[in-house]
This record gives C-alpha cells, sequence and structure tokens, in this order.
C-alpha cells in the first residue's frame, strides 16, 4: 500500500498504443480470411485454366489447411517461449512470398506450392495475436476483443468476395494474388515495428488483472506438462470437436464449394456468386462482435451459445440438402448471410472457453492446440466434397444438384456431431484456472 492509499492498477496498457497493435495484428488477420477464402471465387477460372478436376481442386484449396493445422502445435509452443511478435512476423513473410508465386503459376505444382506456403506463412496469425491480447487487455475484455479481431478477418473474407471477382475480372487472378502478396509483407514491417509481446517492453504497464497473474498462473510449463495438461483436460476435447464440425464446414463452403455451387445450380456468373459469398462474410463481421455480447452479457456462459449454433446450422443444412435447387436469390442471400452469422462467429465462444480452460503461461499451447482442429476439417472437408460431387457426375463441366444435395447433407450430419460435443461440455464462463 502506498503511503497516499491504495494504488488502482491501471485499466489498460495504454489506451491508444494497445489499439495500435490491434490494429495492425487485425490487419494481419484481414489478409489470413482474404487468402483463406479467395479460392471460392475465382474456383472456376482456376479449373478452366489448370485444367483442374474436382478432386483435384480441392486438394490445390486444401493445401493452405494442411501446413496451416501442422503448425498449429508449434505456434503455440513458439508463442510460449520465442514469443509471439517474432513468431508471426517470421511467417507472415513466407506468407507473402507465397502469395507472389501465384503471379507465374502455370501449373497445378507450382499453385499446390505456392497454396502451401502461403498456408504455412498465416498459420501463426490467429494463436499469437490470442496471446497478445492475453497481455494487452484484460481478462474481462478477452472475447469482446476476439469478436473485434474475427470482426476484422470477416472484412477479408468479404474482400475475397465482390471486391476480388471485380479485381480479378479486370486485372486476372495472377495479377490479384500478386497484389495481396505485397500487402502481405507490408503489413509484416508494420507488426515488426510496433507489436511486442508485453506492454513493459514499451514502459507501459500491464492490463488490469494480470498484475496477479504473474506468478505460478503466468509461468510457462515444460512441453511435457503442457501437453499432459491440455490433452488431460476434459473439456478439450468437445471443444476440438466442435470445432473441427463448425469451422472445418465454413472453410469447406466459404472458402471453396459455395463459389462452384451457386454457378453450377443457379447459374450465377462469378461477380454475382461473390456477391453472395460477401453476404456471408458481412453475417461474419456482424455477427462475431454480436455473439461475444450475447455470450457475456446475455447467457454469461459458453455452452448454451455453442449448442444453439450447431442446432441452427443442422436445421440450414438440410434445406439445401432436401431443396439443393429450390432457393431463389432472396433465399439463397438471406441463407448465406445467416450461415456467416452463426458459423462465422463460432470461434468467439470456443476459443474464450478455451482461454478460461488453462493458465495464461499455456494459454499458446492450448490455444494452438485447438485451432488445429477448425483446419482439419478445412482440409478433409473440401477434398471429401470433391470426391462426393465427381462421384455424382456431372451435367457438362457443372457438377450436379444431387451431389452438392449429398454434400449438403453431410454438412447437417456433422453439426449435429457437434451438438453432441455441446453437449457434454462443462461450463467455463467465470470459473479461473490454474
Amino acid at each position: 500500500m502506498s503511503p497516499g492509499g491504495p494504488t488502482r492498477p491501471a485499466k489498460t496498457a495504454s489506451p491508444s498504443y494497445r489499439w495500435a497493435v490491434f490494429g495492425l495484428l487485425s490487419a494481419g488477420y484481414f489478409l489470413v480470411y482474404f487468402h483463406r477464402l479467395a479460392p471460392a471465387v475465382v474456383a472456376v477460372d482456376l479449373m478452366r485454366d489448370l485444367h483442374a478436376s474436382g478432386p483435384l481442386m480441392g486438394l490445390l484449396a486444401s493445401a493452405y489447411f494442411y501446413p496451416y493445422a501442422l503448425m498449429q502445435v508449434p505456434t503455440g509452443l513458439m508463442s510460449d517461449s520465442v514469443g509471439p511478435r517474432r513468431t508471426i512476423c517470421l511467417c507472415f513473410i513466407l506468407a507473402g512470398l507465397g502469395s507472389l508465386l501465384f503471379v507465374p503459376a502455370e501449373s497445378p505444382g507450382l499453385v499446390l506450392a505456392a497454396r502451401a506456403l502461403v498456408g504455412l506463412g498465416v498459420s501463426t496469425a490467429f494463436v499469437c495475436s490470442l496471446k497478445l491480447f492475453t497481455r494487452w487487455f484484460a481478462p474481462s475484455e478477452f472475447s469482446t476483443t476476439v469478436g473485434l479481431y474475427l470482426s476484422v478477418g470477416a472484412l477479408g473474407a468479404l474482400c475475397a468476395g465482390a471486391p476480388l471477382a471485380w479485381m480479378s475480372a479486370g486485372l486476372g487472378w495472377r495479377a490479384a494474388f500478386g497484389i495481396i502478396g505485397l500487402a502481405t509483407l507490408a503489413v509484416t514491417l508494420g507488426m515488426w515495428l510496433v507489436v511486442r509481446d508485453d506492454p513493459r517492453e514499451k514502459g507501459l504497464p500491464p492490463a488490469e488483472g494480470l498484475a496477479e497473474q504473474v506468478g505460478a498462473s503466468a509461468r510457462t510449463m515444460p512441453l511435457g506438462q503442457a501437453l499432459r495438461r491440455v490433452f488431460s483436460t476434459g473439456n478439450f476435447w468437445p471443444c476440438g470437436l466442435w470445432m473441427f464440425c463448425v469451422s472445418g464446414v465454413y472453410f469447406s463452403l466459404g472458402g471453396l464449394w459455395g463459389g462452384p455451387y451457386l454457378r453450377h445450380v443457379h447459374g450465377f456468373s462469378a461477380h454475382e456468386s461473390g456477391l453472395v459469398l460477401s453476404l456471408m462474410s458481412l453475417g461474419m463481421l456482424i455477427g462475431s462482435p454480436f455473439m461475444s455480447f450475447v455470450s457475456d452479457r446475455v447467457y454469461r456462459a459458453r455452452r448454451p451459445v455453442l449448442l444453439q449454433q450447431v442446432l441452427l446450422l443442422a436445421a440450414m443444412f438440410a434445406v439445401l440438402a432436401f431443396f439443393p435447387a429450390g432457393l431463389g436469390v432472396f433465399g439463397l442471400s438471406v441463407w448465406f448471410f445467416l450461415f456467416g452469422v452463426v458459423a462465422g462467429s463460432g470461434p468467439v465462444a470456443a476459443f474464450s472457453a478455451v482461454k478460461e480452460m488453462f493458465p495464461l503461461g499455456i494459454s499458446g499451447t492450448a490455444l494452438g492446440l485447438t485451432n488445429l482442429f477448425p483446419f482439419l476439417g478445412g482440409a478433409g472437408l473440401q477434398f471429401v466434397s470433391g470426391l462426393i460431387l465427381e462421384a455424382f457426375g456431372r451435367t457438362g463441366e457443372n457438377f450436379t444438384p444431387a451431389g452438392y444435395a449429398a454434400m449438403f447433407a453431410l454438412y447437417a450430419v456433422l453439426m449435429l456431431a457437434a451438438a453432441v460435443a455441446a453437449w457434454r461440455f462443462q461450463e467455463t464462463f467465470g470459473v479461473r484456472a490454474g
């Protein structure tokens, strides 16, 4: 206690500087989502120029997800040991170079390599950013911060819709990927110059609620102990399965097969399908902060949000499974917007729950391990969906409505599996870990 009475901790690390950190990290996540979902809009052009079949297109798109998924465990460990700033900046350089490789690509092999390099490069952004948020923002602000962060990612997804379609139509898809590669390198430089692992590296006070966590909760555990702690936590596995199903389907449909579905079944042009896919991203933009508010302020819980999201998604996919060609332009627009609101905002409650399960010192490891599941789901489902579509044959160059109906039926079943996982999930809101 100071001579003048008790000293109140500063509420934030710095009202201005922390938002500069947030802004640059969010700009990086904008690019992550642009890279992730861009193939959906240019998929038909890629199939034409590269003479690619459905399974090959699934493989090309999923080449982003395999290295992304494999990097989640190393990313968590590196963010807890080497530091999140160094980790994210080093890898983002690879993402920029990978995007530039699209410019001269003339074969599926080179596009495959470029896509894999991009996936490797952006794989560290989400976990490292969340790790940094645990240092720059108060614990009570974490869910809100993640919601805003995801909303900026949704802007990237939005730009990977109609704006990318316009850019691709005017400049070609090669030039579009070249421009985004240069933007990725520019953002990397900004993050290196501004972002720091902890406010105290800039002479700033820690955020409210963090000073008392400097101790056992904030110490980094040895690797083996940290992995055992995460894997032995019962809540970790239903949360991982939920993420595998929900985010995996979101990446499969939004990142690849949504565009071909709109063009093959409903006859949309590239521009029209880009507009509808942009509504999905707009839904994510609105839904992420909304879902954070619902979880933190309305339910004050994570479990009911997770459960209700997947039950609604199961019903939505059932509609498309039974009536793949039955919705008009308005119905499809509403469907994709709601899909973005519900599925795109899924990580808000899920990752907030993971952060609440584990001590601060292993938060990067825990978040990285959890973030493995969405991208395993995305990679696997993009490829499996291509196999399903190919199995039902083609009408000319287009996949059939029956093939898309079977794909949507699979997605509905996965949402029911996610509902079982949410039902078994034990509430974490208000429970302080370790």
